[in-house]
């Protein structure tokens, strides 16, 4: 049996990546060019060019003089941490299969818990902020699902203490997934689900899903559903209509229960989100640092109060 070539690839190693971007003037001048590809750009006014000034670590702007740092503007600024630890950090989110929690990550960078954990949300948000804006589209196999501790009451859907979520796998004309989109929701209706949909679905889709009533509201944003009864004869056949979604759910709870002594309903948008970023990148793990750092350098500052706030439902 042929390998699988997603599985078994070639992913940045750790002497690879050491040799990198293993000091301090190498994470800085990786920074540089994957912030300025074509030299700096003043965020002030916008003109090109600029020099470092001697006595403090600063570009100041040739045109405006404005003065900014390499991390001014970006999930960096403000820290007192080496850009060699966020490099580090980025390095372990990508290149792990099953995610990091933050305990492991301040043994591993050799960092307080309380930094550790800033560290995680902080790029586990830019992450969510890179997934929130790709819409699913062709093929797509939708399922409802919950995640929660168990609490004394109702029991099953509408429990108390258990967090909505809405799964939807995309495939391709031969059944294989493309893309993955786990989103928290604040109930299974109509509206509710017709509101993710206009978000997250491309007009047009195919939607398969179970015989649960609500999602026949994605035909509202020109989606067409293909409900798929699961309590007639012959369920395993129809079963497989949505093998993928129930496959890919079954992996990140697997994961988020091995992984993560305990998950915050309130920042559990965000957990999902780092599942979905590197199952969506899974064909090329080599380059995924690069493509978060990116992003993280596009994404504005995160004060300390605003990540411990709850998050919005998707």
């Amino acid at each position: 049996m042929p390998k699988n070539r997603v599985q078994f690839q070639k992913a940045m190693s750790l002497s690879q990546f050491m040799s990198l971007y293993g000091s301090e003037a190498q994470c800085q001048s990786a920074l540089f060019a994957w912030r300025w590809p074509k030299g700096f750009v003043c965020p002030a006014c916008g003109e090109s060019g600029g020099h470092a000034l001697r006595s403090r670590r600063l570009i100041q702007c040739w045109s405006c003089r404005h003065q900014s740092s390499l991390t001014s503007g970006t999930i960096f600024a403000s820290t007192k941490l080496a850009l060699r630890v966020w490099f580090q950090a980025l390095y372990l989110l990508t290149q792990a299969k099953n995610g990091v929690s933050a305990l492991e990550l301040s043994r591993s960078l050799g960092v307080s818990d309380n930094s550790a954990w800033l560290i995680k949300h902080k790029l586990m948000q830019v992450m969510k902020e890179r997934e929130a804006g790709r819409e699913l589209r062709g093929l797509v196999q939708l399922d409802d699902a919950y995640w929660g501790g168990k609490r004394r009451g109702k029991s099953g859907r509408g429990a108390r203490g258990k967090r909505p979520l809405v799964a939807a796998v995309q495939t391709d004309e031969e059944g294989h997934p493309q893309r993955m989109r786990l989103s928290c929701v604040r109930g299974f209706r109509l509206r509710e689900i017709a509101r993710w949909s206009k978000a997250h679905l491309n007009p047009y889709t195919h939607v398969y899903s179970d015989g649960l009533w609500c999602f026949a509201a994605v035909s509202e944003n020109g989606c067409t559903h293909h409900p798929v009864p699961m309590n007639r004869p012959d369920v395993v056949k129809r079963r497989r209509a949505l093998k993928w979604v129930d496959t890919m759910l079954g992996n990140v709870k697997n994961a988020l229960h091995g992984t993560y002594h305990a998950v915050g309903l309130k920042h559990l948008p965000r957990y999902l989100a780092e599942f979905c970023y590197r199952f969506n990148r899974r064909h090329d793990l080599a380059s995924m640092l690069k493509r978060l750092a990116i992003a993280a350098t596009q994404a504005p500052p995160m004060p300390y109060r605003l990540i411990k706030l709850a998050e919005p439902h998707w």
